[in-house]
């Protein structure tokens, strides 16, 4: 196979499959961690107005969601890399992480969960998949 055309390949199909896992964790987070009694999570509006009633807990499906998003995408993109393996999942990190400051700007969150997110669940997660995908 062509290398640029399994370049663009690693780095479609990372964003896509990334993206399909962060949405799923996403989607079911509600249904294991209940949102605060009266707080609508199904608008912007809704979350902004009862952010303030969120405990810690309400924010492990957040941080699994990006995290786990970003370590499968970049997994998927290293993986097909012809080469540069770490390049690739990096760049998945950086989609990923642009995702994650939009999200805050959006979103306000506590300022102990943007220091967590931001920090450890995007380029670490990718780092972590070029250790996994260089072992071989």
């Amino acid at each position: 196979m062509n290398p640029i055309f399994k370049k663009i390949l690693a780095v479609i199909l990372g964003i896509v499959i990334g993206s399909v896992v962060n949405m799923a964790l996403v989607s079911i987070s509600g249904s294991i961690i209940p949102p605060p009694d009266g707080v609508d999570v199904t608008t912007s509006e809704g979350l902004q107005a009862g952010m303030h009633l969120f405990q810690p807990k309400h924010f492990i499906f957040p941080f699994l969601a990006h995290a786990l998003g970003t370590f499968v995408g970049a997994l998927v993109a290293a993986k097909i890399a012809p080469s540069n393996k770490l390049t690739f999942a990096m760049v998945i990190a950086v989609f990923f992480f642009i995702g994650g400051l939009a999200s805050i700007i959006m979103l306000p969150s506590p300022i102990w969960f943007t220091f967590v997110d931001l920090v450890f669940a995007y380029f670490p997660m990718a780092y972590l998949t070029k250790s996994i995908v260089t072992k071989k």
